[in-house]
């Protein structure tokens, strides 16, 4: 850690690498926290910055946190909130969250700083100015819609509509009437005119989701309107002009539905223009931690609770997890955490990397986790001083900050302290707690 007593002393200093992160007090002699942050921002020099401010300066605060501030905190602070945002700070500078050269490639919704996120944002960045096709596949929960909504927020029909349809929610009767729409009478029920998802897209984007669960008698309408942009509405003689850009999803193998008979290899290919694949949670582990930090975030203002502490510990756990459900089901656990979390440090209910050994039943196949042995008393007790001598080794004897004991533990500094003295614990050399 390095101190200074002015923001011109920071920027004259001899080591100019970057910070990992930078505490500042809003009233500093000469120059002040604000115009610091505007001369780094100006050099596109992108530190996380922590203001330290008095009551009568959270409205200059306010302005610093809009201008790109990671966080700021109103004297007096507790020392653990600065040191959780410290810590947030280098978590985020340590995941990508600084800019790099290709600065260009950033999305507000889509998250992360892995290689599969960057070839993501490079083929949104080609294809969304043209009016060309665009598939996205990939598993259920992996941000299709996302996708799409960025593809349509970066083309040129970004000022008119974005129309989505979800293919696998409508009645097979339905159809027809919900792509193209219908006059009044034309079928039992058609009591008045009605637009259809097509008209209703016009000039914009029609985002078809779960474009495989189309039954493959009425694929060749919406092929019809696809290749020769026009349409006419159940039961209307009066032909339209479809105006619309085509994005299509889909969870399932389109060439495995087409060879095996349940979806038009014409139409497969008529939207295959530009394919986009949506990689799995599991591929892309490296980006688990800026989600992780996106969601408590937005999560802690959606449930107006208290923000709770995302431990490195924490972060390591989620990595280690597969992910069945994606970036969606990351965000359920993240939510319940968050409420059963109260302010505090979270702990996440997903099941541990090496689950316990399973048996088979021979009667009924049924898998059932086979009996653990249990320990005693002092064989617990044992065993958490040896798994604590391991991780203060570990942190070389550092409690707090980031890569700290505590930190390591998912604990607060404060329990950890306790918990060494009450064992008795003592560095090898003599040496002082970090």
């Amino acid at each position: 850690m390095e101190t200074y007593c002015s923001a011109r002393e920071f920027l004259a200093r001899a080591n100019p690498e970057r910070p990992g992160c930078l505490v500042l007090d809003v009233e500093l002699p000469g120059l002040s926290g604000l115009e610091l942050q505007r001369e780094l921002f100006r050099a596109e020099s992108h530190i996380p910055i922590i203001f330290l401010t008095g009551h009568g300066d959270i409205p200059m605060s306010v302005r610093a946190i809009k201008a790109g501030a990671f966080e700021f905190l109103t004297k007096p602070f507790d020392p653990e909130d600065l040191l959780d945002a410290v810590q947030e700070g280098l978590l985020t500078r340590e995941y990508g969250g600084t800019r790099t050269s290709d600065s260009s490639l950033h999305s507000d919704e889509i998250v992360g700083a892995s290689n599969a996120y960057r070839k993501l944002l490079k083929q949104i960045e080609m294809v969304a100015p043209t009016d060309s096709t665009v598939l996205i596949q990939g598993e259920t929960g992996t941000g299709k819609e996302l996708i799409a909504r960025e593809i349509h927020k970066m083309s040129r029909r970004k000022e008119q509509a974005l129309v989505r349809v979800n293919c696998a929610s409508i009645p097979k009767e339905l159809y027809e009437s919900e792509f193209f729409g219908h006059v009044r009478g034309s079928f039992t029920g058609a009591i008045k005119d009605r637009v259809g998802r097509f008209e209703a897209a016009h000039g914009g984007t029609l985002f078809l989701d779960e474009i495989g669960e189309i039954p493959i008698d009425l694929q060749s309408k919406l092929l019809r309107a696809l290749q020769e942009k026009q349409y006419e509405r159940v039961g209307d003689e009066r032909t339209r002009r479809a105006d619309v850009r085509i994005v299509a999803a889909t969870n399932r193998d389109l060439k495995g539905e087409v060879a095996a008979g349940r979806f038009r290899e014409d139409l497969y290919y008529r939207l295959n223009v530009f394919p986009v694949q949506a990689a799995p949670l599991r591929e892309r582990r490296d980006d688990i931690p800026l989600l992780a930090k996106y969601f408590v975030e937005m999560l802690t203002r959606e449930l107006k609770c208290l923000k709770p502490r995302l431990t490195e510990a924490g972060v390591a756990r989620l990595q280690d997890y597969d992910w069945p459900g994606n970036i969606r089901e990351l965000r359920n656990v993240i939510e319940r955490a968050i409420i059963v979390a109260r302010g505090k440090a979270l702990e996440f209910d997903i099941p541990s990397a090496a689950g316990a050994p399973v048996a088979a039943s021979p009667a009924y196949g049924i898998v059932e986790a086979a009996p653990l042995e249990f320990l005693t008393e002092p064989e617990i007790q044992r065993r958490e001083r040896e798994n604590m001598l391991i991780v203060l080794r570990k942190a070389d004897w550092k409690i707090r900050g980031i890569d700290g004991a505590a930190e390591l533990l998912g604990v607060k500094p404060t329990t950890l302290i306790s918990r060494i003295k009450k064992m008795g614990l003592k560095r090898e050399d003599g040496g002082q707690l970090g």
